[in-house]
């Protein structure tokens, strides 16, 4: 094959548009390999997809097979928030096994890394610190017409010869008023790589529930309009499933399409049972981020 299939899916929820994704890869994409396969790994399947969520926010918002519970949705969402910022490493010390990067951390430190000083104790650095979080907000509530309420991950300086970049390229951002008055913030999301079985189900729901809690709400205090989630755009250039997780997608999704309908796939978000047990584990989730951050 000559060419990278490139795919296109839309659906309602994220629940939906999830399967759907999943399933159209697994039929259409390519086998090939990919630089962090181990010997003897089967082939990964992979293309270009792009994906429509009309409704992030609504339900069925949850699908079943991915692979993770509910405590971890809500811990990658404090992950988005920030709440683990101190866990990167520091560049200069090959001993630091810590993460290379946070999304949150590049969204409101872009231009920041951290060093290890002499002493031993670490320090953010950098030419400069630009805080796109707050830009992109304030920017929404001067212009909400705006194209420029955008931010970015990548860091030529750093990412070129990181082993471990960041996937997560951009995030952009236009909001749409009804006729009531009504703001929606319409979002579009680009990876350079997004693994479609392992990360891609929690990555599209902490960017919604972000883009919520953090961009929607605080746009809707300060203008003090209404503001809603629009349709999420989300681009992976490359969508892909690794050959060390197929036949686990094949046995929790693939093979049950046939025998199950789609609701017995999936759990509404909004559900009483689902929302205790998205919220009853915040405190522990905390103290452990908590004791992490201690430890390194």
């Amino acid at each position: 094959m000559m060419n990278i299939p490139v795919l296109t899916i839309e659906g309602r929820s994220i629940a939906e548009t999830f399967e759907k994704a999943l399933t159209s890869l697994y039929v259409e994409g390519v086998r090939m390999r990919t630089q962090y396969d181990k010997e003897g790994d089967p082939l990964s399947v992979d293309a270009t997809m792009n994906m429509t969520i009309h409704d992030p926010m609504s339900d069925p918002m949850i699908h079943k097979a991915f692979p993770g519970g509910i405590a971890d949705l809500r811990e990658y969402v404090f992950e988005l928030e920030g709440k683990k910022d101190s866990w990167i490493k520091a560049i200069n010390d090959p001993e630091d096994t810590r993460w290379e990067y946070t999304y949150h951390g590049r969204m409101q430190n872009y231009g920041q890394w951290k060093e290890k000083r002499p002493d031993g104790t670490s320090v953010m650095t950098g030419p400069f610190q630009i805080d796109q979080v707050a830009y992109v907000i304030d920017k929404l509530c001067k212009q909400p017409f705006t194209r420029q309420a955008q931010m970015i991950t990548w860091m030529p300086s750093l990412d070129l010869t990181c082993y471990d970049p960041p996937c997560l390229q951009s995030i952009w951002y236009r909001i749409l008023e009804d006729h009531q008055g009504v703001q929606w913030l319409n979002c579009n999301v680009r990876f350079r790589s997004n693994d479609a079985w392992g990360a891609n189900f929690m990555n599209m729901f902490g960017i919604t529930m972000f883009n919520r809690n953090v961009i929607a709400d605080e746009i809707q205090k300060r203008t003090g309009k209404t503001v809603k989630l629009g349709r999420l755009n989300w681009q992976a250039d490359s969508f892909h499933i690794y050959g060390k997780d197929v036949l686990q997608a094949e046995q929790r999704l693939f093979n049950r399409i046939a025998t199950s309908t789609f609701q017995e796939r999936v759990y509404n978000f909004n559900d009483e049972m689902i929302q205790e047990m998205y919220h009853e584990e915040e405190a522990k989730i905390l103290a452990k981020i908590a004791e992490m951050n201690v430890r390194m």
